[in-house]
């Protein structure tokens, strides 16, 4: 059987178009699950409910603004090649930033999506751990010793 996600590039070595690829259905039906399951967890609860706060806090768009204003300025000194003045403005974004990271509230946005990012790479983390033990086990290749005594 031909494999037409597979491809030789100009070196001979095989690659492959993720597109092409054909997957179960009964794998993308799970993994439609986990992501539901996932999306109602605690962690995205809290994200959507900091993310929110953050979207409705003055101060803190006015921040936002105010730096996307100064970047915008520094590409147009950028283009009169005058370092001095994109200097100038890259310090004073630091300073806006350093008080955006400083409100609590945008702590907790930044601690939400770091938990989410947590949780996401422990779900890959566990799939591909299970999935490289029941290879290793079909394949009848030697499982590496779980220690090295």
């Amino acid at each position: 059987m031909a494999h037409d996600h597979v491809r030789t590039n100009t070196y001979g070595m095989s690659t492959y178009n993720t597109r092409e690829l054909i997957i179960r259905d009964d794998i993308l039906a799970k993994a439609g699950e986990l992501a539901d399951l996932i999306s109602t967890s605690e962690e995205v609860q809290m994200f959507k409910q900091a993310e929110e706060k953050i979207q409705n806090h003055e101060r803190v768009q006015n921040l936002i603004k105010t730096i996307k204003k100064k970047q915008k300025e520094i590409v147009a000194f950028e283009t009169f090649q005058n370092k001095d003045m994109v200097a100038k403005i890259e310090r004073e974004i630091e300073e806006l930033q350093e008080e955006i990271d400083s409100i609590p509230l945008v702590m907790e946005f930044q601690q939400s999506q770091s938990d989410i990012n947590y949780l996401l790479q422990l779900v890959v983390s566990v799939i591909h751990d299970t999935v490289s033990e029941k290879v290793n086990v079909e394949t009848g290749k030697d499982t590496p010793p779980s220690s090295c005594g």
